[in-house]
């Protein structure tokens, strides 16, 4: 297979898109090294992976820690020598509310994870995958990186930001053997999404808009992993910057 025997790195792999593109991945062959904040749910990735017969490992880090992120580079180097993926998908939504009431804690709790996680990430992983002559990589961003959603400013400006050095780091890397792409998911059945719903009923706030699901559901993030999977692999061969909507019609 084409991931087979290859070494990748998931950030934000204890649930949602990134559990189940570490399991997709390893399915495929992968080697999966699982990064994220809770060890917790970390780990149970990682035991799920081996109960299917795959190889992984776990690496506690909050993605906007310099020192976190070249420790879980640092680590996988240590243990395969390279890194072939990278799914830099840890991220995070903010409580739903005017743009004029967006409190600046919030708006740097946003910006931390989704934004300098990112580019932290890209920062050292692209240091080893050039000096290995090549790599991959998929950075996920979100529809609201290509248009506004109601009521979540921080949020949707936090993901153009993301596409923004997606596209970047694809004209950068392009003749150095490194593909960088985006997935852009629409509402997905995960944790997060599960939350928003939550958020309305404590805060007593609702959008204008809220997304509306035109095929009558949400993803499921098996669906969303087979986007991963299709990107990290040789069949995604001539696709570089490229911003790969999964919305279900959302964006229409």
């Amino acid at each position: 297979m084409t991931t087979s025997a290859k070494i990748a790195v998931v950030t934000g792999a204890g649930s949602g898109i990134g559990r189940a593109s570490s399991l997709k991945l390893a399915e495929e062959g992968a080697k999966i090294v699982a990064v994220d904040f809770n060890k917790e749910t970390g780990e149970e990735t990682v035991r799920l992976i081996q109960e299917q017969g795959g190889e992984a490992f776990f690496v506690q880090a909050n993605v906007a820690l310099s020192d976190d992120v070249q420790n879980y580079v640092n680590k996988t180097v240590e243990k395969y020598g390279r890194i072939d993926i990278f799914f830099n998908n840890a991220g995070i939504i903010q409580k739903f509310g005017p743009l004029t009431e967006v409190q600046e804690d919030e708006y740097d709790r946003i910006m931390n994870v989704n934004v300098k996680g990112v580019f932290l990430g890209l920062k050292y992983v692209l240091q080893v995958m050039e000096k290995q002559g090549g790599g991959l990589v998929i950075n996920t961003a979100s529809t609201a990186g290509i248009r506004s959603e109601h009521s979540v400013s921080v949020y949707s400006a936090s993901k153009h930001a993301v596409v923004g050095l997606t596209k970047s780091a694809a004209l950068e890397y392009v003749k150095k053997g490194i593909r960088v792409n985006a997935i852009c998911p629409g509402g997905v059945q995960t944790a997060l999404t599960d939350s928003v719903t939550e958020m309305f009923k404590t805060s007593g706030f609702v959008p204008e808009e809220v997304p509306n699901m035109r095929m009558g559901r949400y993803a499921q993030p098996d669906e969303l992993a087979e986007a991963v999977a299709f990107l990290a692999s040789d069949k995604s061969g001539y696709m570089t910057g490229s911003v790969l909507v999964v919305d279900g019609g959302l964006t229409l």
